[in-house]
């Protein structure tokens, strides 16, 4: 794996703009965890009960939005770096605030290294002479999430990681495969803008 050099000491409005990204994580899977016991429960109080909570949970998760997004606007550090990101379609301020806090070594890395360390990097399972599925694991689970609602817009509204997936599709690919294929190409997309200094074209490469 690889190991990325030391960031830079984040700023007060950086560390706050971490807590909160942290604090949406856990939220919604605080969200997951009632939904689930939404499901599981036959008894109409305890249903009351669950809903109520998932009530309050989701206004929580809507302030915290709206309290990333004031933060995004307010980021003078980080500013170019948002702009890149904001002019790339399917990718909202819930994935840039979360690249922001979470992955600050966007655009200091090469393809391979980006990809290995928010765990996109296909990973082959073999054991003597069989191969078996290449798989992705390991990295920044919380980017990777992120990063995979993100690649699930853009398959609807990026041209480009539109026409990649069709191809894919085209050549037999699994749905599944194709879409962490998207996902990898849509990272490396971002690092490369990012590393280059420019905005969104959807003749980008990568």
């Amino acid at each position: 794996m690889i190991q990325p050099q030391p960031t830079a000491v984040k700023s007060e409005h950086e560390q706050k703009h971490a807590a909160l990204v942290t604090r949406r994580n856990q939220l919604l899977e605080l969200i997951n965890q009632e939904n689930n016991r939404l499901q599981q429960s036959w008894d109409d109080d305890a249903k009351r009960s669950i809903r109520d909570v998932l009530e309050m949970l989701e206004k929580q998760l809507k302030s915290i939005d709206s309290q990333l997004a004031g933060l995004l606007a307010t980021d003078t550090r980080n500013q170019r770096t948002i702009e890149i990101l904001q002019s790339v379609k399917g990718v909202g301020p819930v994935t840039i605030s979360t690249f922001i806090a979470e992955l600050p070594e966007l655009g200091t890395l090469n393809r391979g290294e980006v990809a290995k360390l928010v765990g996109v990097a296909p990973i082959n399972r073999d054991s003597g002479a069989k191969s078996g599925k290449r798989f992705i694991g390991g990295g920044r689970g919380q980017v990777r999430r992120v990063l995979y609602m993100a690649a699930i817009v853009a398959l609807r509204h990026n041209p480009t990681i539109k026409a990649f997936y069709q191809r894919l599709k085209a050549k037999g690919k699994e749905s599944k495969v194709a879409i962490v294929a998207c996902m990898r190409k849509l990272l490396t997309i971002l690092n490369l803008l990012v590393k280059t200094d420019q905005e969104w074209q959807n003749k980008t490469s990568a």
